[in-house]
């Protein structure tokens, strides 16, 4: 409550030595015990009785509902946790695949494929078209018709 240390307890027997003297100093600490095991005998009964109407108000009570809905195990938070401890532990390079998960990576390999034959087949006719007209350009103009005006 008052924080006191070593060095100010030493500094106040000192200062109450020097005050009082030391005829008197016995009686002072003693009336000074008394005095202080009366606050706390009052201060022990206060709080007791602050306990006894937080009591009777209920406040237990609601204290230990919010206990109860503040814990994770009854709000179901349980397998929340599991679920993010499973992706915290969990390696890409190294995940199951099951038999679905085997389907569809066939499935977009084979898709995969077909897509890659049409690139080609595009691709090819671009270069057999892009050639083709670079010979008709070696060869020479086409021959202009003129027209009878």
């Amino acid at each position: 409550m008052f924080d006191l240390g070593w060095t100010e307890l030493l500094l106040i027997g000192i200062v109450a030595l020097i005050v009082v003297g030391p005829k008197d100093l016995p009686g002072m600490f003693r009336t000074l015990g008394r005095f202080t095991a009366k606050a706390r005998n009052m201060a022990r009964e206060f709080q007791r009785a602050m306990d006894d109407a937080a009591d009777q108000a209920g406040v237990k009570d609601m204290a230990n509902d919010l206990k109860d809905a503040a814990n994770p195990r009854k709000m179901g938070l349980d397998k929340l946790n599991e679920a993010a401890d499973k992706f915290e532990k969990w390696e890409p390079k190294r995940s199951e695949t099951g038999p679905a998960t085997a389907e569809f990576t066939e499935e977009r390999r084979a898709q995969a494929e077909k897509i890659r034959q049409a690139m080609a087949e595009k691709g090819q006719a671009r270069l057999d078209a892009e050639k083709a007209a670079a010979e008709a350009e070696a060869q020479g103009p086409a021959p202009e018709t003129k027209s009878d005006a």
